[in-house]
């Protein structure tokens, strides 16, 4: 799907988790964020808004800063229940 919507024009960024960051890198996605946090809580843990938004605001902050395709990051940090 991103590589559709890059090819209209259209910048994406995959978030992903770290447990399928080989995966994802083999994929070759233009832009991909890799999260510490374990499959089906990409974004952090249910309420915890803070995490959240942090996960967003790094993902907005690599759609507008990654210079080539198949940059990847790796957010720090653990999962927190």
């Amino acid at each position: 799907m991103a590589r559709l919507m890059e090819a209209g024009g259209i910048p994406t960024v995959v978030i992903g988790v770290h447990a399928f960051r080989d995966r994802l890198a083999a994929m070759q996605l233009p832009r991909t964020l890799i999260t510490p946090h374990p499959m089906g809580r990409t974004l952090g843990a249910p309420l915890d808004d803070e995490t959240q938004k942090k996960v967003i605001l790094a993902a907005l902050d690599l759609l507008e800063t990654a210079k080539s395709p198949g940059k990847i990051i790796d957010l720090p940090g653990r999962y927190q229940i």
